[in-house]
């Protein structure tokens, strides 16, 4: 016993003997249709608008998430915000679980902890270093009514 397979047109669901299946690439993909003759001439068309227009086109990356004005500079070197936050927490500051952090309590830490004062391209001294950070102690203290 024979049978027949009649094919349809995809986009205007006609039969005919010239419905074939149309194969053709898009986008780094193949995609395939049953098309007649008349709607594989649509398609050709189409294609080759697109191809143009995309010889035109530039691409648009998608949007990351900026940084906001990120420091050139590191502000701790050895230590994390949250290093920073679990200090403060046990001197009794009152530090947002996340986000910015206040550069008064970032400046408390490093006095306290002076190994965490980012290198001083300048070239500071260590001496240097440790002065600056007994007067920022002392302004800290003076600020927060120590």
């Amino acid at each position: 016993m024979a049978q027949k397979v009649i094919l349809v047109d995809d986009l205007d669901h006609s039969e005919g003997d010239d419905v074939a299946r149309r194969e053709f690439p898009l986008l780094n993909r193949t995609f395939a249709i049953d098309l007649s003759d008349a709607n594989q001439q649509r398609l050709s068309e189409a294609l080759a608008f697109i191809e143009e227009v995309l010889e035109n086109a530039r691409e648009v990356k998608q949007a990351s998430r900026s940084k906001k004005a990120a420091d050139t500079s590191p502000r701790l070197r050895g230590y994390t915000l949250t290093d920073v936050r679990e200090w403060a927490r046990e001197q009794g500051l009152d530090v947002p679980p996340r986000g910015k952090m206040a550069d008064e309590v970032i400046e408390r830490f490093v006095a306290a902890h002076p190994d965490a004062a980012p290198e001083d391209p300048a070239g500071q001294s260590a001496e240097e270093a440790e002065e600056s950070a007994e007067t920022i102690t002392a302004r800290a203290e003076a600020t927060a009514g120590v």
